[in-house]
């Protein structure tokens, strides 16, 4: 049988890739899954399919998100500041770090779950040299190496590819799950994720 493999689309500024992050990385791997890890900047992909950033949704949208995160937060009994310090900032430099990561030929999961935690439950900045070196360290890496590469010119030409990508396969969030060609929007989404993998059947399509 062939190696079944997931896309993951996803940005350390989102509140939902990280309640979800934990739960996607342990059910793909106990059911022995490839994730490729596709860090991807939302703005070009919310306006390629239509969607809005946070500050510009009406307020009647922008309440109904605090009330499903605090739903979520409770369901997957994790930290979660729903007005983090440091929500503001680009997650670039983390994303680009992610990247780093998997092109060095290891995983970032680790470093992801750092990072959100960080960003989500600990009110540190993300877009600080300093603390995503520390994260790097932390989680077993070179630090000093990459974050040199995520700083690159070639890591920012694949995260710039991972917005076209996105975009190409329909993605309109984060995180984003792609399957087969199948794109499954949202960490609520996990189950019917996992269901798919696990019967093997054929991607649905529009």
């Amino acid at each position: 049988m062939s190696e079944i493999t997931v896309d993951y689309f996803y940005t350390h500024g989102s509140p939902w890739a990280y309640l979800g992050h934990d739960h996607f990385v342990e059910m793909t791997a106990r059911h022995g899954v490839r994730v490729r890890y596709k860090p991807v900047f939302l703005g070009p992909v919310f306006e390629a399919t239509g969607g809005l950033p946070l500050p510009k949704r009406h307020p009647a949208r922008r309440h109904y998100r605090l009330i499903e995160l605090q739903r979520w937060r409770d369901k997957r009994a994790l930290p979660l500041n729903l007005q983090p310090a440091f929500a503001n900032p680009a997650p670039t430099l983390a994303d680009c770090a992610a990247i780093a990561i998997q092109e060095a030929g290891e995983s970032p999961a680790d470093f992801s779950h750092r990072a959100f935690r960080a960003m989500w439950a600990y009110d540190k900045d993300v877009a600080d040299e300093h603390v995503v070196e520390g994260m790097l360290a932390d989680a077993g890496h070179d630090a000093h190496a990459l974050l040199a590469a995520a700083k690159s010119d070639a890591v920012k030409a694949i995260y710039e590819q991972n917005q076209a990508d996105g975009v190409a396969l329909e993605i309109i969030g984060s995180p984003c799950y792609v399957l087969r060609g199948e794109p499954f929007w949202g960490q609520d989404r996990l189950d019917l994720l996992e269901e798919a993998i696990v019967s093997g059947r054929h991607p649905y399509a529009p």
